[in-house]
Order: C-alpha cells, then sequence, then structure tokens
C-alpha cells in the first residue's frame, strides 16, 4: 500500500507542474469587487481574479502560536464567521489547526490541507520568508492562499493585514508627544521571528531615532501575552527601571498590573487593544496611553477574501485594513471598552465596511480546540 501511496503521490506532482500555468490567478485591473472592505495596499498593488470555482467550498485556517488570548480570540473569531447562515451556506467544511511555535509543523499542515482537496488556506504564519515551496505548491494546485496578520513575504499569495510597521510609529510617537526630554523606556515585544514583531518594532525605533531626543530603550519579550508580559515586565522594572514611558505589543493588561504591583510610576504607554488595558486607560488618569492595533477579526476578512476568490470575483493581493485607535482621555465605555467584559477581550472586531461586526458573545461562546 505504502508504495501505491507514493506512486500516486509522484503521479500528483507531474499533474500539478502541468497545470501550473491554468492554476495560477489572472493579473487583471482594479478595481477589487467590493472596493470598502478589499482596499489594496498601495497604488501599485495588483490584482488577482481566480479561476471561478462551484461552492460550496473547503476552507482551512493553519493557525501557529496558539498560547495568548489574541490567538485563541482569533480561533474564535473565525469559527464565529463560518458559523454565520450566509457564510455557511458557502462552506462544506471549515478545519482548524494550530501547529504553535515550529515552523515546520505550520508548513506540513498546510501541505497537507493542499494534499486533502482544500479549496483555500488561510494561515497566520510563523515566520514570513520560509514558506516559499508550500505557496508554490498552492499556486499551482490552484488552492487560495491568503496570509492574515503574521504575513508572507511573497506577491504569489494574497496578504490581508493593517500597517503593522505604522502601528510601531504611532506608539512610539505618543512617546514623543508625551515624554518631552526623552529617557529610559520599555519596549514588551511580541513573538520573536514574526513579522508582526519585526516590523512593529521597526516602527517604533524608526519614530523614536527620528525624533531627536535621546532613548534608552530596554527590550524584552512578553509574546502578546498578559502572563508572560507581566514577568517581563516585572523582571525589567526591578533590573533596569524606573521607565519614563513604556510601549507593548500585548500582554498590556499584565504590563500594566506589573507597574502597579512594583510601584513603578504610571508613564506615558503606546499599546494595543486589550479591554483589560482600555479599562486602566480609561479608569486612572496617572496612565496616559493610547490603545491601538486591530482585533482578531481580521480572520473574517481573511476567510472573506478567500471565499471572494474562490467564486472568481477580483480581489487585490495585499489588502490594507484600517487600524482602531483610542486614546486617552477620549476613551468611552460601550464603545472604546467594555465594563462587564473580560479583560482579556480584544477591543477592535468591527470592520463596518465588511459588513463583520461581532459581539462578544457570539465570539467568546466559540471554543479555542482544533476542529
Amino acid at each position: 500500500m505504502r508504495k501505491i501511496a507514493l506512486s500516486l503521490a509522484a503521479v500528483g506532482g507531474v499533474f500539478l507542474s502541468t497545470t501550473a500555468l491554468t492554476a495560477a490567478p489572472e493579473i487583471v485591473s482594479g478595481p477589487s469587487a467590493d472596493p470598502g472592505c478589499f482596499a489594496p495596499w498601495s497604488s501599485d498593488t495588483k490584482f488577482f481574479k481566480f479561476p471561478a470555482k462551484s461552492g460550496p467550498f473547503r476552507v482551512a485556517l493553519a493557525n501557529g502560536y496558539i498560547a495568548n488570548t489574541w490567538r485563541i480570540q482569533m480561533i474564535q473569531t473565525a469559527k464565529a464567521y463560518a458559523a454565520q447562515p450566509d457564510v455557511a451556506a458557502k462552506l462544506s467544511e471549515f478545519k482548524v489547526v494550530s501547529t504553535g511555535e515550529d515552523v515546520p509543523a505550520q508548513i506540513a499542515a498546510i501541505n497537507n490541507f493542499i494534499d486533502a482537496g482544500y479549496d483555500a488556506i488561510v494561515v497566520n504564519a510563523q515566520n514570513p520568508t520560509a514558506f516559499g515551496p508550500v505557496i508554490k505548491r498552492a499556486k499551482q494546485a490552484g488552492v487560495v492562499l491568503v496570509a492574515f496578520d503574521n504575513i508572507l513575504d511573497t506577491t504569489d499569495a494574497i496578504n490581508v493585514n493593517v500597517d503593522q510597521k505604522g502601528l510601531g510609529e504611532l506608539w512610539g510617537q505618543w512617546l514623543i508627544d508625551h515624554i518631552p526630554d526623552g529617557g529610559k523606556v520599555l519596549e514588551v515585544r511580541g513573538v520573536a521571528g514574526t513579522s508582526v514583531d519585526t516590523d512593529r518594532h521597526n516602527g517604533i525605533h524608526e519614530a523614536l531615532d527620528a525624533s531627536g531626543k535621546n532613548w534608552d530603550v530596554i527590550e524584552v519579550m512578553g509574546k502578546w501575552d498578559d502572563g508572560t508580559a507581566q514577568k517581563a515586565t516585572a523582571d525589567a522594572i526591578a533590573a533596569s527601571g524606573p521607565f519614563v514611558g513604556i510601549t507593548a505589543q500585548g500582554g498590556d493588561t499584565g504590563v500594566v498590573q506589573a507597574m502597579k504591583d512594583a510601584g513603578q510610576p504610571m508613564v506615558p504607554f503606546g499599546g494595543e487593544t486589550e479591554n483589560g488595558f482600555r479599562k486602566f486607560c480609561a479608569s486612572d488618569d496617572a496612565l496616559n496611553c493610547t490603545s491601538a492595533g486591530t482585533g482578531p477579526a481580521q480572520v473574517a476578512v481573511a476567510m472573506k477574501v478567500a471565499i471572494a476568490a474562490l467564486e472568481g470575483e477580483v480581489v487585490p493581493q495585499a489588502v490594507k485594513l484600517p487600524l482602531a485607535v483610542a486614546s486617552d482621555p477620549n476613551m468611552k465605555a460601550g464603545v472604546d471598552y467594555f465594563p462587564g467584559e473580560s479583560d482579556n477581550f480584544f477591543v477592535g472586531n468591527s470592520f463596518p465596511t465588511c459588513g463583520i461586526n461581532f459581539s462578544a458573545q457570539e465570539i467568546m461562546g466559540q471554543t479555542k480546540e482544533n476542529q
């Protein structure tokens, strides 16, 4: 049986190589089929038109890292989107796999989905540059591959994201605007090796470097997780504090708690969109903060793009999503943060131009496990 399987795989490989040209999307003129939702990244972004398929479709989510609340909420949001009646009618199957920080394992999962005949795969990539061979396989097989959040360094797959570097620049500018003389600041980073962590880090430092002020930046890895970020912050305060400013990519509720526990002054803080962080920002007059990012609902936009591509609609190769920004002292309960919801809930799960607007109950009612 093993020899037969290998032979079939070899035949499949020959078939894929001979059909590569017909499986690839056509490069066409814009605009996209849904300009309000599928906004091109820049004026020179290419537009794809895939051969239309007949639904319903088999769609998979290949996630990597799972050990923080953003990723958990993202999985729940993907399931909530797939369960919406108009979306569910277009899907025959929706599969979720999380493979952790192991890049080869995530690549293997995508290969498995291609081999199993899935129509589209959305991926939050652990590394932007390691997926070249599997991107090629997906293209040859006619599988629509959409990366979001942590995207892929390629123009052969569709990328959906916010301007992560611009987000870092926004946080850096907040520190510049609120710290007159520069000084020692704490930067709590995300997951090492991911495009999001790298882009946000670069944005922060480019802004600080261009300010003309003297900065001493202490970096720690928080993995976008409250517990990890709280411990990393506590250790940094003990070893290098106090700080005149803080910026954190995630786990911000834990960062603030570490500041309180250590008696670190409530200095200017540029952070993400956790509900708990925004509660702190709204309730503590001494914490001068901006909260910006994009909620886990960007996975729903990625799924919407994938389905549109499968239906033969014109989509950009790179889709740019808006940031959700709220700053002190203008944070409003019930709009920018939700006093009755969990601290771990990420705010900013609405993309009105895409018809995507999830309630906390709709998201949190889903499970986080693979399916």
